[in-house]
């Protein structure tokens, strides 16, 4: 069996997001600070997006758990593909509410900080389908892990993250836009 530690994962993407920024750099020969601190904001929320889905907490002595693989216990993948009948599974109103929650607020920044970093993605329709496929990606990444459940409900709430986060962008830009609107006039 092999343990992945959160802070081996977490160390691995940083060398490779420094490595990433400084050949950008250095191919474009400039530092556009505003555009690095929203990516730097998006890897920030990539890393606790990974935090809180690859490595939960243990329920008993409140300590990370690590990515357990074992070429043993890799089938059948531990996988839930019909929708809702995880999500209200629980044991206790609280379980289910902080899963429901969790899973929905998890996914909110990254609606709005992608429209924002990428400014191709402007509409709800590509946020939202943005979004998904990053859920989705992340539901398969936890496919090899005996540990994880790739969960279809867990799609849906991340998804639904996604459009509130989406929302609020549209809200603020709508706020926004009509300050300035007043402003001119």
């Amino acid at each position: 069996m092999i343990e992945i530690s959160f802070v081996f994962i977490e160390a691995l993407l940083a060398v490779i997001w420094v490595i990433v920024r400084a050949a950008v750099w250095i191919k474009n020969k400039k530092l556009d600070p505003k555009r690095e601190a929203l990516l730097l904001l998006m890897y920030v929320n990539l890393a606790v997006i990974i935090r809180f889905t690859m490595f939960p907490m243990k329920k008993l002595n409140g300590c990370v758990q690590p990515l357990l693989f074992d070429p043993e216990r890799l089938l059948p993948f531990n996988t839930n593909l019909i929708p809702f009948v995880n999500t209200f599974a629980y044991s206790s109103k609280r379980e289910t509410m902080v899963n429901v929650i969790g899973n929905s607020l998890l996914l909110t920044p990254t609606g709005i900080i992608l429209p924002i970093l990428y400014k191709k993605l402007d509409t709800f329709p590509k946020v939202l389908l943005t979004g998904a496929l990053m859920s989705l990606c992340i539901e398969i990444a936890q496919l090899p892990f005996f540990t994880r459940v790739t969960d279809t409900d867990d799609l849906i709430l991340n998804t639904l993250g996604v459009a509130i986060g989406y929302g609020i962008y549209a809200l603020a830009s709508l706020v926004r836009a009509r300050g300035a609107s007043v402003k001119n006039e």
